[in-house]
């Protein structure tokens, strides 16, 4: 592999790549020209090509490109387990929209099961089994650090629970504060935040519209 430095524009392409080389794979094929992943991509071949260089003499002209190699490749340079096994706390509505959509199988990994208190919410949902949260130490996949969070009681308590049992990343849509350990990630996911700053911008553009 070539050591050039990556550029940051360039990193933030290449989960989009290996997203269409997975799903590429998914349905049989075992290689793909530039023009071909541009079509799936809506990037140009010419920047496809620019981007896959940084990373060796990955290509054949006439052949294009090995998609089993590429997934590799962008795996390593990625740093991440593409084959997560992620966990849902809370299958309320958040929840099971989230296990309903379940597409993450393309990017990062799958939700293998779901956790809440609620005995009504408990059993199997759009293929996913969902357990009482009495039973996380027991059901929680082998390996699992990725956990989704989407309750509004004791969210606290529940992320001292998830901790002890391995988790080492939490997607947080709680709106609620929550403390961590140093060497646990806390990605937090505010929806309401997000639409106020995009009105705010929208605004912005309104006005230098004038």
């Amino acid at each position: 592999m070539n050591k050039k430095k990556v550029p940051k524009a360039t990193l933030q392409r290449y989960p989009v790549y290996l997203k269409a080389l997975r799903r590429l794979k998914k349905y049989g094929h075992t290689r793909v020209m530039s023009k071909e992943l541009s079509e799936l991509v809506n990037i140009e071949s010419t920047t496809i090509r620019r981007d896959f260089s940084l990373l060796g003499n990955l290509g054949k002209q006439g052949y294009g490109y090995d998609i089993d190699t590429l997934i590799d490749i962008f795996n390593q340079q990625l740093g991440v387990d593409f084959d997560e096994k992620i966990i849902l706390v809370g299958a309320g509505n958040l929840g099971r929209a989230l296990m309903k959509y379940n597409k993450w199988d393309h990017v990062v990994g799958e939700i293998a099961c779901a956790f809440d208190i609620n005995p009504d919410r408990q059993g199997v949902r759009f293929n996913i089994p969902v357990y009482s949260m009495d039973e996380l130490e027991e059901k929680i996949p082998e390996g699992c650090r990725i956990a989704i969070l989407t309750i509004s009681d004791n969210v606290q308590g529940t992320v001292d629970q998830l901790i002890a049992c391995g988790i080492r990343g939490i997607v947080d849509f709680t709106h609620k504060h929550v403390q961590v350990p140093n060497n646990v990630s806390l990605k937090v996911v505010d929806v309401v935040s997000s639409v106020q700053e995009l009105v705010f911008e929208t605004n912005n553009l309104d006005n230098k519209g004038e």
